[in-house]
C-alpha cells in the first residue's frame, strides 16, 4: 500500500525542469574552455571531452529515488528572485539565507498562506551559494596542481579533481545563464497575468531543449560572442549575484517570444538570438571564473583569524555555528 501511496502522490508532482537540456549545457562548458586564454587554466583543455560529456551530471543527483541526494540537490538550480525580494542584501551564508526564508515563512504563513507555501529552499532556490562552494574548491584543486607542478610531482590527480569541479561550476552558472531558472515564473506564468503569457509547464523544456536542439546550438555558435575575458575583479559572490539578475531581467522576453509561435518554428531569428546571447553569457562568466579562481591559487590561503567557527569571531552567528563567507 505504502508504494501504491508514494506512486500516486509522485505522478500529482510537478516535473523537474533541467536548464538547457544536455546540448545547452555541453556546448557552454565547451564553449568556455575553448575560450580561456593562455596564462589561464589551459591545463582544463585536455579535459574539454569529459566535462562537456558530463555537463548535465549535477541534474542527475535530483532523482524522487535517491531523496537524500534529492534534498540537498534540488534548490541548487534556482534563484526565484520573486521569493526573496524582502531579503535585503542577501546573506553570505547558504545556512542564513535558508533561516532568513523560514523567519519570513513562519511571519506570512496565516496572513498569505500561497506565497508561504512557496517561501522556503526548494522553491527559492540557491544556486549562488552552489556556484561559490564550486568556485572555492575549484581555487583549491588548482592551488594543488601548481604544488605539484613546483615540486616536480604529477599533476594529474588534481587536474582531474579541477575538472570534476569545473562540471558543477559549469552546470550552475549554465542554469543561471537561463532566464526561466531565475524567477518563480520557471515552469508557466503564476499568478496574475494581464498580458496573457502561458502556464504551460512545457515552456521550459520547449525554450531550453527542444529548440536549442533543434536549432543545432555549437560551441561554434556561440564562441565569436564570448569577448574578451573580463578579469574580473572585486567580490566573486557579488559578481555571481550580478549575473543572475542580468539573466532574470530577460525572463519576460522569453515569454514574450513564446506568446508570438510557441518556439515551434526553430529559424525563428529573435529566439535564436536570445538563446545564442544567454548561452554566450554562461559560456563568458563560467570561463572569467575558471581564470579568476586560477590567478587566486596563485596566493597561499587567507589566514582568517579568529576562525569563522570561533565564538569570539565578531561576525559568529549562533544561528548557524559559523561567521559568513
Amino acid at each position: 500500500m505504502r508504494r501504491i501511496a508514494l506512486a500516486a502522490a509522485l505522478m500529482l508532482c510537478p516535473a523537474v525542469a533541467h536548464a538547457w537540456g544536455g546540448t545547452g549545457h555541453a556546448v557552454i562548458d565547451r564553449a568556455a574552455i575553448q575560450a580561456i586564454p593562455e596564462g589561464g587554466p589551459v591545463f582544463l583543455r585536455r579535459y574539454a571531452d569529459y566535462i562537456s560529456a558530463s555537463a548535465g551530471l549535477p541534474d542527475s543527483w535530483r532523482g524522487d529515488a535517491e531523496g537524500f541526494s534529492k534534498i540537498e540537490e534540488d534548490p541548487n538550480h534556482g534563484w526565484f528572485r520573486e521569493q526573496f525580494a524582502f531579503l535585503k542584501p542577501i546573506p553570505r551564508s547558504r545556512y542564513e539565507f535558508i533561516l532568513a526564508l523560514y523567519k519570513h515563512h513562519e511571519t506570512i504563513r496565516q496572513s498569505d498562506p500561497a506565497t508561504a507555501a512557496r517561501t522556503n529552499v526548494r522553491w527559492t532556490g540557491t544556486l549562488p551559494y552552489a556556484a561559490m562552494e564550486a568556485y572555492e574548491r575549484l581555487i583549491v584543486c588548482m592551488r594543488a596542481i601548481r604544488a605539484a607542478q613546483a615540486s616536480g610531482g604529477g599533476a594529474s590527480v588534481p587536474e582531474q579533481h579541477c575538472a570534476f569541479q569545473a562540471i558543477r561550476l559549469g552546470h550552475y552558472i549554465g542554469d543561471g545563464s537561463q532566464p526561466l531558472h531565475i524567477s518563480v515564473n520557471s515552469d508557466g506564468w503564476l499568478g496574475p497575468n494581464p498580458n496573457g503569457y502561458t502556464r504551460d509547464r512545457s515552456i521550459h523544456g520547449r525554450f531550453e531543449s527542444r529548440f536549442v536542439d533543434g536549432m543545432g546550438l555549437s560551441a561554434a555558435d556561440i564562441l565569436p560572442r564570448i569577448g574578451a575575458p573580463a578579469h574580473l575583479h572585486g567580490d566573486m559572490f557579488d559578481a555571481v549575484l550580478a549575473f543572475l539578475d542580468q539573466s532574470g531581467d530577460r525572463m519576460e522576453t522569453v515569454y514574450k517570444l513564446e506568446k508570438r509561435d510557441g518556439f515551434s518554428n526553430t529559424a525563428d531569428k529573435d529566439v535564436r538570438a536570445l538563446i545564442y546571447e544567454r548561452t554566450a553569457a554562461g559560456a563568458a562568466m563560467l570561463r572569467d571564473m575558471l581564470c579568476r579562481a586560477w590567478a587566486e591559487s596563485a596566493a597561499p590561503p587567507a589566514r582568517v583569524t579568529p576562525s569563522p567557527l570561533d565564538f569570539s569571531n565578531p561576525r559568529f552567528n549562533p544561528e548557524t555555528g559559523s561567521a559568513p563567507a
